[in-house]
Parts: C-alpha cells; structure tokens; sequence
C-alpha cells in the first residue's frame, strides 16, 4: 500500500547542540528546535541527518534525538528521521526504530559502499532501499548525492525506485547539476504515482526552484529557515523580483557556509547558530574542529549585514505555526 504522506513546503534539517563535553545538550537542541517549528511556513523536520552530525551519533543518542524532535514538534510539523546506515540490515533497524518512536517519513541516505562503482550495479541501492520499505510501512525520501559523487543515484535508477517501491514519495534532490536537476523533476513527474522533490541545491537555491520544486530539504534551513519560506513562496506566487531579492540575501550567507573545505558547512551553520544567540555554543565532535577566530568573525559579519534575526522569546504553551499539509 502507498503512503498518503505528501510533503510540500520548507523542511529544514536540524542541527544538533552538544556541551562542552560532547554529549547531547538537550536544552539547547530544544531551543534550535522551537527556533525552527515557530518559523511561519515550516511544515516538516529532518532530524538525524547530516546536519546533526548524524555520523558521531549512537544508535541509543539517534533515537534519543528523534524523541526529543517528536516531543517538541507535538504533531504541528512533519517529522522526518534520517536513515544513516551503510548495511542494509543496520538501516532497516533504525527505520523499525523511527516507525516505532513516531516519525512520520524516513530519509534514506545512499550506502558508503556505494562509492566503490554501484552504477555498474544499480540493483544494489534499489536493494537497499527496497530492503528498508520492506521493514517499515513508513514513507520514504530518497536521497540524491551530488553527480560527481561516487554516491550519485542516476536518473533512470531513481525513476525505478520511485515507480516501484511503494514506501517511495519523495527525493531530496542534491546532484548539484542544474541539468540533472531538471531531468529528475520532469520525469519523476512524468510517472504515474505522486513524488515531490525537495529541493537540496543550496548553493543555487534559485535556480532550482525555477526549474521546480515541491519543497526545500536543507541543512541550511537550520539557519535561514525564513528566507527559504520567503523565496519559496515567491516563486510559487511566480513572482521572480522578490524571489531575486530574497536570494541576494541569502548568497552571502550561501558563500561563507559552504566555502571550502565544504566539510565544515553545517560546523559554520553551528556558528552561526550561536553568533545570533539560538544557541549557547558551537560545540562539534570529532573528527570536525572549531573553526578559526578570523572564520567565525566573516560569518559575523555576513549574518549581521543579512540582517538574519537572534533568539525568539518562547511563549509558554505557545503552539507551532508550521502546518503539515
């Protein structure tokens, strides 16, 4: 049976908060998380992902953070519960997991082992996506790495896995080629079974949602939630000037997060996090390091000439103002 589940709208993918110590700030974590339910036209949460810095996390920390994000989210946005696994039979666990605890979608990241030439052999990751459907009755997002990653899932692979395996709704669309891109969004609905793509091309964000788009899915969302609702809305209202206006906000703040080393994207957002005052600190694990002094003064400055806002006082009781249509 297909899922019901259709995902539209702005869908960022949390950040995870750590003390001092390196464990799980929960305080904090919350704080991120209220930050980002509250924002106007948030309809979902991605948790246990890459921002989370999901690959340092435990099986026993990511359920503790799917609970702490089911809790805070309390039914007002779609949660989503990242599948990081390179064995099949390790993802499906997680994903019984996730069913078990309340998620509401899994996003199912491509294997590791993938990188050694699974083009050559496209029924390895139709596997093991089929493997993870076949052990949740959960929908499923999947992922779509970069085209000049080992990782890559091609398109006519991507059409079988989302015309055939059911659990199968959306795709997170990451190939960071604007072609590619294209392909993937009229074809995938050219099919006969309802697929959103989210878009994931944050560095040309734009772009992207003029080809298409159902939705955003993104790191960065952790960060500038708003101005993803803002642009996202604008180009469905198709209106391009103030669509324009909210990306020549953004790209500052585009080229300071994901500026090389790329590795330290989501470690800058962290900092960022903190400069505003969302959270307490930017408190990474290894093998991530603290950036240097000088980086996180240019991310000051961008984030304050961007005019991106500090903390919200929270209102006790106060509910979400995302919507999970």
């Amino acid at each position: 049976m297909r899922p019901d589940l259709v995902l539209r709208g702005v869908i960022p993918a949390n950040l995870m908060a750590f003390d001092a110590d390196l464990e799980i700030d929960e305080r904090n974590y919350r704080r991120h998380l209220r930050y980002l339910i509250d924002t106007p036209g948030v309809t979902g949460i991605t948790t246990n992902a890459h921002a989370s810095e999901v690959a340092t996390l435990t099986f026993d920390e990511q359920q503790r953070s799917l609970d702490i994000t089911l809790d805070k989210a309390a039914g007002a946005v779609h949660v989503v519960c990242g599948v990081y696994q390179d064995g099949t039979h390790k993802a499906t666990r997680i994903a019984k997991m996730a069913e078990r605890q309340g998620a509401d979608c899994l996003l199912v990241f491509p294997s590791a082992v993938f990188d050694f030439g699974h083009q050559l052999r496209p029924e390895m990751a139709y596997g093991h996506i089929a493997q993870i459907a076949e052990a949740t009755s959960l929908p499923l997002i999947v992922f779509v790495y970069p085209v000049s990653s080992g990782l890559h899932i091609a398109t006519d692979s991507l059409l079988k896995i989302c015309d055939e395996i059911d659990n199968v709704i959306a795709v997170k669309e990451w190939s960071n080629d604007i072609g590619v891109y294209e392909r993937n969004w009229r074809e995938l609905k050219a099919l006969d079974k309802e697929i959103s793509l989210l878009s994931s091309f944050s560095k040309s964000l734009l772009a992207s949602l003029c080809v298409g788009a159902d939705g955003i899915l993104s790191g960065h969302g952790s960060v500038i939630a708003d101005l993803h609702v803002q642009m996202f809305d604008a180009v469905n209202r198709g209106n391009l000037e103030e669509a324009r206006r909210v990306a020549d906000r953004i790209y500052p703040v585009v080229q300071v997060t994901y500026a090389e080393p790329f590795l330290d994207g989501h470690n800058r957002m962290k900092e960022a996090l903190a400069i505003l005052g969302r959270i307490d600190e930017a408190h990474v694990r290894p093998p991530l390091r603290r950036i240097s002094e000088a980086e996180r003064e240019r991310i000051r400055r961008v984030v304050t000439e961007a005019g991106l806002p500090g903390t919200r006082k929270e209102q006790p009781g106060a509910s979400a103002v995302g919507s999970r249509g």
